[in-house]
């Protein structure tokens, strides 16, 4: 496991959900959109990123990368109260911080962001998404949610 409290993985993954519900685009999708290459170079200057508003750096990273829109609302579709940024952005980097060891934290993001439990993570009309950090962890790890 990699070590937990990692604020770089924190803001990268908030930026993450940022930049999905700017673009309308599945988390999954920015992530793939960007590449390893990019995510790898976010991670690397996040401690330089961080000092701005998360809304410019996502504006930046929109350009810099040239991401494109999409039609993918989660937001609006929300029946009950929306988690911000940062709450999706924590859920995201613990989950990444479980499951990855010391020196894959990139390639497990990939890996995450890549797989079945991104719409989990995106439905904010279900509880999965504040589930306990092992349960959630677990999930990810038996390829599915689990009867608690």
């Amino acid at each position: 496991m990699c070590k937990r409290n990692n604020s770089a993985l924190f803001f990268i993954c908030s930026l993450i959900e940022q930049l999905g519900r700017d673009l309308h685009r599945k988390r999954g999708d920015v992530v793939s959109s960007l590449g390893s290459k990019a995510v790898g170079i976010l991670l690397k200057n996040a401690d330089v990123l961080h000092c701005e508003p998360i809304e410019k750096v996502a504006d930046d990273v929109i350009g810099e990368f040239r991401l494109e829109r999409g039609s993918f609302d989660n937001v609006s579709q929300a029946r009950y109260a929306v988690p911000d940024v940062w709450t999706m952005g924590k859920v995201y980097a613990r989950l990444i911080e479980d499951a990855s060891g010391e020196d894959d934290v990139e390639q497990t993001l990939m890996c995450v962001y890549g797989s079945w439990i991104d719409e989990k993570l995106s439905d904010y009309n279900s509880s999965f998404y504040y589930e306990p950090r092992d349960y959630i962890a677990e999930c990810f790890r038996q390829g599915m949610v689990i009867d608690g």
